[in-house]
């Protein structure tokens, strides 16, 4: 399982939570404490909102704890919206093309977790994905997939109903007796921040928000010693984090479409 972390808020250095804390998520990439792999070097990457519509974006496949390049980037930019995220690959090989975050437009995304057998089901969920945005497709990742078919749900309408359709959609083309898929992720429009926590299992990835000085924090997993501070987003939710600190955590709930009974 990979490790993300993502700020909403008061523009901050993104080494105040990437790189200086104790258990900083450049730590945890090396270190993790509440994933099966401890260690999650098969890439990392950052992408943050500055004065453009579009984000920035810096991938790379050393681990983060050798990357001095992401050292130095997190120690120049300011933001006041930014994701980053250290991969330990459960899909798709290591190349930069599949290390997160992903990105469209003014559109950012990031995904902890796993589409179960999706080494067995992968044409078929690629299959979800639009003619019109195939070719942005440029890896072999589940994580890829469901942004890019969350896009032709229309993540710029309706984020929420677009992930909702996308994830029920995945689970219909892998079969009826899908394994579990496991869905922890952020995606943000530039304005809005949604961290969602869901699995087909009711064993989501883990997934935690604390307000940090006159923002906001979302983190696989706490990124300091004093955890007592942080809360855990309840599994099945979304939590949406707009400008100003305005949250809003409701029900985030998928379900497989019903399928015809076979004929005899």
């Amino acid at each position: 399982m990979c490790r993300f972390l993502a700020y909403s808020g008061t523009p901050v250095f993104l080494d105040q939570l990437l790189v200086r804390p104790e258990t900083s998520l450049i730590s945890q990439s090396l270190a993790a404490r509440e994933a099966k792999t401890v260690v999650n070097g098969d890439g990392c990457g950052v992408g943050w909102y500055g004065e453009r519509e579009e984000p920035g974006i810096y991938r790379g496949i050393l681990p983060a704890w050798s990357d001095a390049n992401l050292t130095s980037l997190c120690g120049q930019i300011r933001s006041r919206l930014f994701v980053a995220h250290v991969r330990s690959a459960t899909s798709g090989e290591v190349s930069t093309a599949n290390c997160h975050p992903f990105s469209a437009g003014r559109h950012l995304f990031m995904h902890n977790g796993q589409v179960g057998g999706y080494d067995r089901h992968r044409r078929r969920v690629d299959a979800l994905i639009p003619d019109a945005l195939y070719p942005l497709r440029k890896g072999t990742s589940d994580s890829e997939a469901i942004f890019l078919t969350a896009l032709g749900h229309g993540l710029d309408a309706d984020p929420v109903e677009a992930m909702r359709a996308t994830l029920s959609s995945i689970l219909a083309a892998c079969g009826p007796e899908p394994e579990p898929l496991r869905f922890a992720a952020v995606h943000c429009d530039g304005e809005t921040l949604y961290a969602y926590r869901w699995a087909s299992d009711g064993r989501p990835p883990s997934l935690y928000w604390r307000i940090e000085g006159e923002g906001i924090v979302v983190a696989s997993e706490p990124c300091d010693q004093n955890c007592g501070t942080w809360g855990l987003v309840p599994p099945g939710s979304v939590l949406a984090i707009g400008p100003g600190r305005a949250t809003r955590l409701t029900p985030f709930d998928v379900t497989v479409p019903a399928r015809e009974a076979a004929v005899a």
